[in-house]
C-alpha cells in the first residue's frame, strides 16, 4: 500500500476526532496506526481481526500515548454472523474453559518431567567412552531434583494464573466492542485485507450509520467490481465510486522541473460510497425508531397561517 492511497482512504472515508470507526485490514496495523494519528486520542476505533488476535506491529511504531489506546477496542471477526442474527453471548467468548487450562498445563508437566529422561538415556547411548576419572567426577555430583520441582511448579501456576488473568481482560475487551458495535450507529467503515472484500463489506455494512462513508482498498480490481455489483442490487448505498490511486513524482529544480519518466504503477484500487435507508432496510425492526423519526418530521410540519382580511369601514 503507498501512501498516497493511504491518505486518499482516510480523506474518502473521513476521519477525524470524535468519530465511531470500525476497521478491518490485514496490513499490519498500518491503517489503524494512521486512523488513530488522524483522530489524535478522540473517539472510539473498533478494530475487527480475523484468528487468534489482532496484528499491530506497524502500529507500535507509531509510538503512540497511553490515551491513545484507551479509546481502541478489538473484537473477532469470526463472531460477526452470531451478532448480526442476534444469538452472540459471553458465552461463545470463552472458547476454552478455565478448568481445560489447568489440565493442559498439568499434563505438560508430567510430558516434560519425562522427556527429559529419555533424553539423558539417549545421551548415555549417544555418548562415545569417556575417561573413568571424567565419569567419577559426574558420579560424584549429587543432582537433587526435589529443589527445581517447587519452582517449577510455581512457575507454572504463576503462568496458569497470568494466562487466565489475559483472557478475562481479553473478554472484557470483546464485550465492550460488542456493544459498541450492537448499537449500528458507526461513523464509518475501513476495509483493507487480503479476504475477498464482498462478504466483509455487506456484513459490516449493517453496523454503519446512514450517510455515513465507507472505503474498501484491493490490490486488484476484479474483486472491486463484483463487490460494485453487488452493492448496486442490495441497495442502501449511493455515490458509488471505484477509482485506481495513480502517482507520478515530479522534479523541480530551476529550469529543470519536469515530471520524472519512472513511476509506480502498482497502487491498487479503492471502492467508495456512502450508506442511506432504504425502503427494504425500513422494515428491519432495528431501524423502525429511524423510519419513524424521519416520518414524524412530516407529520409535524405546520399548517399555513391564514391572513385576516380587514375590511375597510364604510
Amino acid at each position: 500500500m503507498r501512501y498516497d492511497t493511504l491518505a486518499q482512504m482516510l480523506t474518502l472515508g473521513n476521519i477525524r476526532a470524535g468519530n465511531k470507526m470500525i476497521v478491518m485490514e490485514t496490513c499490519s496495523g498500518l491503517v489503524l496506526g494512521a486512523m488513530m494519528e488522524r483522530m489524535g486520542g478522540f473517539g472510539s476505533i473498533i478494530q475487527l481481526y480475523p484468528g487468534d488476535g489482532p496484528v499491530r506491529a506497524a502500529t507500535a511504531c507509531f509510538g503512540f500515548p497511553k490515551s491513545f489506546l484507551s479509546g481502541l477496542h478489538e473484537f473477532p471477526l469470526n463472531k460477526v454472523n452470531s451478532l448480526l442474527d442476534g444469538t452472540f453471548s459471553a458465552e461463545m467468548l470463552s472458547s476454552e474453559p478455565k478448568d481445560s487450562t489447568l489440565v493442559e498445563e498439568s499434563n505438560g508437566e508430567h510430558e516434560e518431567k519425562h522427556i527429559p529422561e529419555q533424553a539423558d538415556e539417549d545421551s548415555m547411548a549417544e555418548a562415545p567412552e569417556s575417561n573413568p576419572e571424567e565419569q567419577r567426577t559426574m558420579e560424584s555430583v549429587p543432582q537433587d531434583p526435589g529443589n527445581k520441582e517447587p519452582k517449577e511448579k510455581g512457575n507454572k501456576r504463576d503462568y496458569i494464573q497470568e494466562k487466565q488473568r489475559r483472557q478475562e481482560e481479553q473478554r472484557k475487551r470483546h464485550l465492550e466492542a460488542a456493544a459498541l458495535l450492537g448499537e449500528r450507529n458507526a461513523d464509518g467503515l475501513i476495509v483493507a485485507s487480503r479476504f475477498h472484500p464482498t462478504p466483509l463489506l455487506l456484513s459490516l455494512l449493517d453496523f454503519v450509520a446512514p450517510s455515513r462513508p465507507f472505503v474498501v482498498y484491493c490490490q486488484y480490481k476484479e474483486p472491486l467490481l463484483e463487490c460494485y455489483t453487488k452493492l448496486r442490487e442490495r441497495g442502501g448505498v449511493i455515490n458509488l465510486r471505484l477509482s485506481e490511486t495513480w502517482l507520478r513524482n515530479y522534479q523541480v529544480l530551476p529550469d529543470r522541473s519536469h515530471p520524472k519518466l519512472l513511476m509506480s504503477g502498482g497502487g491498487g484500487y479503492l471502492l467508495s460510497g456512502f450508506t442511506v435507508v432504504s425502503d427494504s432496510l425500513r422494515t428491519d425492526p432495528s431501524l423502525k425508531s429511524c423510519a419513524s423519526t424521519l416520518d414524524s418530521h412530516h407529520t409535524e410540519e405546520p399548517a399555513a397561517k391564514k391572513q385576516k382580511c380587514v375590511g375597510s369601514g364604510s
